[in-house]
């Protein structure tokens, strides 16, 4: 199960400017929230122009809930942002696993009504790029941008899980069915390498601490995204090109394999894995999500 385990990717910008290693901060030792929200302020590099002031809606992905994005979010709004970090049916304190993907986009949705939140950069992280594509086309009139962050843009009729390979899928296959409640539990060591590859075991192992199993229905489900594919709406792409998820090779990945569906759009490049910066590197994350929704 899960044999494809690759080395970690390489970058293809020779160019790039990486983090300085001396913005590393674990997330779990003292004073990481003072530095998550002061960080911009001390280097000038991820400093935001006070000339546009943006609103968030960052909604999350699959083993996750809402506080996935807290450093990130604290970061934009020290920068005088405005950030909203809706939680999903069947995730965070939800003890209802037996949702469907419609349910899900239906807890977005309704979210941004009840609040009459309109002129939003709207991002979705990993699964929750699937969720944004179906909330798009129930609101598009509240949506300034779409943000994808190393996140699935499906295809009209298909599903999650057919976008993994098929020894992937047989997996996660294989998982599901070992469950009483039709969730999908990762063992630490496929989260370890695919989810949270540039970590330290030590900080791995606290990620993992906060995992839950994920609802396994909404990852089957196909989706019709005719709609989806007929919006004007500006679109960026976030590319972290460290993450781990899917094998090297053709017909499989974020970028470009996933992110060119969405025709004419911005891409924004990073260093970083799939889970690893929203707590160890907010600040440098929160400043692609911001390059990624300006005008």
């Amino acid at each position: 199960m899960f044999p494809y385990l690759q080395e970690i990717h390489q970058f293809p910008y020779p160019d790039y400017r990486f983090m300085p290693r001396g913005y590393y901060n674990s997330p779990y030792s003292e004073g990481w929230w003072l530095w998550s929200i002061g960080a911009l302020e001390s280097d000038e590099r991820y400093r935001i122009s006070a000339q546009q002031r943006l609103t968030f809606v960052l909604v999350h992905g699959s083993w996750a809930d809402s506080h996935f994005w807290d450093g990130v979010a604290a970061v934009l709004r020290s920068q005088g942002h405005i950030v909203y970090t809706p939680e999903y049916a069947g995730h965070g304190t939800d003890p209802n696993k037996n949702v469907t993907h419609a349910m899900i986009t239906k807890s977005i949705v309704d979210y941004l009504k009840q609040l009459n939140l309109r002129d939003i950069i709207l991002v979705g992280h990993s699964f929750g790029g699937t969720v944004i594509q179906k909330v798009a086309e129930q609101v598009p009139d509240r949506i300034k941008r779409l943000v994808f962050w190393n996140a699935f843009v499906l295809k009209d009729g298909e599903s999650v899980a057919d976008e993994f390979p098929p020894q992937t899928r047989q997996g996660f296959e294989q998982l599901r069915t070992m469950s009483t409640d039709d969730t999908i539990m990762l063992p630490f060591e496929l989260f370890r390498s695919l989810f949270v590859n540039t970590a330290s075991t030590e900080d791995a192992k606290l990620f993992y601490s906060s995992v839950s199993p994920e609802p396994a229905k909404p990852l089957f489900e196909k989706l019709d995204l005719k709609a989806f594919y007929a919006l004007p709406t500006p679109k960026s792409y976030v590319y972290f090109y460290q993450d781990n998820i899917f094998p090297q090779g053709e017909g499989y990945g974020w970028n470009p394999h996933m992110s060119k569906r969405l025709g004419l759009f911005r891409l924004i490049v990073g260093d970083g894995d799939h889970f690893t910066d929203t707590r160890t590197r907010p600040a440098y994350l929160a400043q692609k999500i911001y390059e990624a929704g300006r005008d």
